[in-house]
Order: C-alpha cells, then sequence, then structure tokens
C-alpha cells in the first residue's frame, strides 16, 4: 500500500472512519487515508432489488446496508429513477359512460413541516386506479391541475365525490360534483389509499425521520409508488 499524498510505503493502521472503514496513515507526511476500493458495477439482480425495496417504506440507508452499496451510490440511482419515473396517470381506456371518482387531498411536506406539499389525487371508485394527481398547495389553482391531469372521458363523464373542501367548488362540474362527509361512505376507496401510501411510502409517514430533502425526489417517490400500484390491479 502506498500513501496517495507522497507515495511512501511507511503505512500504519489508524483506527475507522465513522462509516467502519479501517483508516491508516503514513508515517512519511502524515496523510490519513482510506483504502480505495476497487469499483464493482452493480448487477441487474441488485438493481431490481433495490427498485422493489423502494416501495417498501425504508430509508435509503437500510437499503444501502441490505443491498451492499454505497449511500451516495444508491443517492445518485434514485435521483436518475425518480428524474425519469413518468409524472401522468397511466391506466386502462376507458369508454364513456358510468363513472365514478373520489377526490382527496393529502398532507405531506419536504425539508420541514413549514414546507408543506399537498397530494391531491383522485380514484375510480369501480376499478380502484388512481386516474389524477398533483401535488402543490392547497389552493383553487391545485385543484384546477388535478383536475386537468384526469383522462378526458373522466373530466367529460364522471360523478365525482369529495369533501368540503372549499376548492372544489369552483373547479368541478356542479351537476356531477357532490361533497359529502366521511360517514357516508362515498370517499371510503380513497381514504383508504392515502393510508396505503402512507404505510408504503416512508417519507409520507406523518412522524417520519426519512422525509423528503429534495422536493423533485418527493414528487418522483410518489409517482412511483402511483404506478405500482395502478400496474398491480392490472394483474
Amino acid at each position: 500500500m502506498n500513501c496517495p499524498k507522497c507515495q511512501s510505503t511507511h503505512i500504519n493502521k489508524y483506527g475507522h472512519t465513522h462509516y467502519g472503514k479501517p483508516r491508516f496513515r503514513c508515517q512519511s507526511c502524515g496523510r490519513q487515508f482510506v483504502e480505495a476500493p476497487t469499483r464493482q458495477p452493480i448487477d441487474q439482480q441488485t438493481r431490481s432489488l433495490i427498485d422493489r425495496l423502494l416501495l417498501e417504506r425504508l430509508a435509503l440507508a437500510a437499503i444501502a446496508r441490505i443491498v451492499g452499496v454505497s449511500e451516495r451510490w444508491l443517492q445518485m440511482y434514485v435521483n436518475q429513477k425518480y428524474y425519469q419515473t413518468l409524472k401522468q396517470v397511466d391506466v386502462a381506456q376507458k369508454k364513456k359512460g358510468k363513472l365514478t371518482m373520489q377526490l382527496d387531498e393529502m398532507w405531506s411536506f419536504v425539508g420541514n413541516k413549514r414546507f408543506k406539499q399537498w397530494i391531491w389525487l383522485a380514484l375510480d371508485a369501480d376499478t380502484r386506479e388512481i386516474v389524477g394527481v398533483y401535488i402543490g398547495d392547497r389552493s383553487r389553482k391545485s385543484a384546477q391541475r388535478l383536475w386537468e391531469s384526469l383522462p378526458a372521458v373522466y373530466r367529460q363523464c364522471a360523478v365525482v365525490y369529495t369533501d368540503f373542501w372549499e376548492a372544489y367548488q369552483s373547479v368541478l362540474p356542479e351537476k356531477r360534483h357532490h361533497a359529502v362527509g366521511k360517514e357516508t361512505g362515498k370517499t371510503s376507496y380513497i381514504e383508504r389509499f392515502n393510508n396505503t401510501v402512507r404505510q408504503r411510502v416512508g417519507r409520507l409517514v406523518r412522524k417520519a425521520l426519512s422525509f423528503s430533502k429534495k422536493l423533485e425526489n418527493h414528487i418522483g417517490a410518489i409517482w412511483y409508488f402511483i404506478h405500482h400500484y395502478n400496474a398491480l390491479l392490472r394483474l
């Protein structure tokens, strides 16, 4: 082993780093260093396992430990995956006719709880598919963006059930919109989905240590789970 600074071979062990890696010290120049690891490409089997673990409410540090990769590599991999995740719904084509949707908005945050991000969702009450998504504030404009995210057939035909949040009133078609309380059961499917996504996506747990630090990854993680959820419904 050679010192990376002076190339001396007079090297002693010098404890361990914070991450448990052996640390060395050069007797000639005093430089402290860790031995450069031999970089091995991450195989497809490991990447596929990571893809599945991202759906299981695990912090990235835990996934890195499970699969034996560095946190730095994993963070870069996740950044790329979430960036490439499609940010629009991909659902089975529907014919015009009787369609029913349940809409709701779910609280989340990025960085700290002052920076709220509301997850607006629309669910097909018959197929249970998530058919509309928007992530932003809780304003009328966000309600409009949720409406615009829906496939055209839902905007044209669907009866819509929501809670009494005022932003819906000026966006949804008055004749097809019904604001109802939880006791009616008319929004039970979307409420159940909200519970499911909080259980499966660690960064959405209310009292979370694994919260999102970047809005792009927050949005990407939500879309990644929704695409997985919808795909399972089609099996």
